[in-house]
This record gives C-alpha cells, structure tokens and sequence, in this order.
C-alpha cells in the first residue's frame, strides 16, 4: 500500500476530488497547511503599504491506496492539480507497512 501526501492550490480542490473520486478514491483527509518552495515569499503593496508574504497557503490531501491503483490515482492527481505554473505544489508518496481500524479491528486492505 502507498500513501499519498499532495500539497495543492486551494482553488484546485473541487477539481482534485471530482477526479480522485472518479478514480475510486473513497476516502481522504484534507488540511490547511502554510509553507513555501522555490519561490519562497513574495512582497505585495496592499492600500500603498508593501506586505512580505512568507508562506503560501496550500492544501494538504493525504490518502492510501493499494498498490495496484497508486499509478492511476497519481495521474488523476497530476492531471486534476496542475496549472502548470510555479506553486502549483508537490507530491510525496510513503509505503504503508500496516494499517488497523481502531473501531472494528479490521487490518490492512479491510481497514480501508
């Protein structure tokens, strides 16, 4: 099994989970994050006043999926995310050596 951590544009969202839905994806857990890459902060005049921007706002989708869907889930995320411009965010991808459900005590692929 492999984890997915994809760090995304916020006003990529609704695109991203139509096409991981699509994909078989049922589940995921999405969060506000903050940071920066490459183009680290960037300086803006709001009302005559200059404002350093230091951390983008992104957001971070994390899932599981076996490793026999990891490839398709990963274009539907590449395809669904990009913009093709800088800050369009990244994707880590994890093994997983073991998963339980703590309600049932299920393991595994019957934890997902």
């Amino acid at each position: 099994m492999k984890k997915i951590e994809a760090m995304v544009r916020p006003d990529k969202l609704d695109d991203v989970k139509a096409a991981l839905v699509e994909a078989g994806i049922v589940g995921m857990t999405v969060s506000d994050v903050r940071g920066y890459g490459r183009q680290r902060g960037q300086t803006e005049t709001y009302r005559g006043v200059k404002h350093t921007i230091e951390f983008h706002q992104k957001l971070r989708i994390e899932l599981v999926v076996e490793d026999e869907f990891y490839n398709s889930v990963l274009e539907a995320l590449v395809a669904s995310a990009q913009t093709g411009q800088i800050g369009d965010g990244k994707i880590f991808v994890t093994s997983v050596d073991y998963i339980q459900r703590i309600r049932t005590g299920e393991e595994n692929l019957e934890a997902l």
